[in-house]
């Protein structure tokens, strides 16, 4: 299924390729996998930036394809990292996509459980307003996407209009994004999802000539 590319003014969504070009331009950007791997994990998991940033190597349980959320990152006036409860105050677990695994698995070797994930270039952990000056940006206009007028939250509701695309239902996109509630992801993403009526309808009519057929054997 065709990703839209705009489906309301405030909400701007990606397609694959578009992805895949600003993860390529922020690794050429720095020559460092973290800074692509920050957007991957917004775009493919439907992470908060704060969320990322706060991620550490015993987060990530690759064998599950699961990653833990149990913090979340903030940055406080001095610039430095302050780490809290997940937004909600809810912890979570999502999927890791298969294709991002030999990526993690090259991220994490050798580090310790309580390194960063995505790290800056001297080790410590990434700020997340820094981030988006010295990768973002560059990114951005690298991947020839400067007039989309782009944050980092487009990778949020492309990550959910990705997964509805693949099939996904209202709760599923619910727990990957942490929406308070059910209602809160049909407010945002509504028409997002297919109209499904005539698939509904034939399905019904199907079970029903099955059923009928089935009770009128001997």
């Amino acid at each position: 299924m065709e990703l839209p590319k705009v489906l309301q003014p405030d909400k701007v969504f990606l397609s694959y390729s578009e992805v895949e070009s600003l993860v390529r331009a922020a690794e050429k950007t720095t020559g460092r996998a973290a800074d692509a791997m920050m957007i991957e994990l917004m775009a493919f998991a439907g992470l908060r930036p704060g969320e990322v940033v706060a991620l550490q190597i015993q987060h990530v349980d690759l064998p599950a394809r699961r990653i833990k959320i149990r913090r979340t990152a903030t940055i406080d006036i001095h610039g430095s990292a302050i780490f809290g409860e997940p937004k909600h105050g809810e912890r979570r677990e999502v999927p890791i996509a298969p294709h991002l695994v030999p990526e993690l698995e090259q991220l994490v070797e050798g580090k310790p459980a309580t390194a960063p994930l995505v790290d800056s270039a001297r080790g410590q952990f990434i700020n997340i307003h820094n981030w988006r000056g010295r990768v973002w940006a560059k990114a951005v206009e690298a991947a020839g996407l400067a007039d989309r007028n782009l944050s980092p939250k487009a990778l949020r509701h492309t990550s959910a209009s990705m997964a509805i695309a693949a099939g996904a239902d209202v709760k599923v996109v619910q727990r990957m994004l942490d929406h308070a509630d059910a209602s809160m992801t049909l407010n945002t993403y509504a028409d997002l999802w297919p109209d499904r009526l005539d698939e509904v309808s034939a399905a019904i009519s199907n079970a029903r000539e099955i059923a009928l057929s089935r009770s009128s054997e001997p």
